[in-house]
């Protein structure tokens, strides 16, 4: 296997996870955000109150956009599946 392929395949992995794994910490970030901001408006300190948001949008994200992930992972697992003999000769 030359480098080049290494590299390549590399670098499709990674932008496979950053695209899988960046709605899920975009909207982690973005409800940590707003709960932290509520926290500091109304001085309420609960840490059940930064808890389940979080939980409860990621779980709505995980539902909505999971197929999506899903798919974009057994499409590169299928195609590393099938590039094997071109890969290792």
């Amino acid at each position: 296997m030359k480098q080049d392929t290494v590299i390549n395949l590399a670098t499709q992995a990674m932008t496979l996870a950053f695209e899988v794994a960046g709605p899920i910490l975009l909207a982690g970030l973005v409800i940590g955000l707003a709960v932290s901001l509520f926290q500091a408006v109304t001085q309420i300190q609960d840490q059940s109150l930064s808890f389940i948001p979080k939980i409860v949008g990621l779980a709505v994200i995980l539902v909505v956009l999971g197929p999506w992930m899903m798919d974009k992972l057994i499409n590169y697992v299928t195609g590393l599946y099938m590039a094997i003999p071109s890969l290792v000769a």
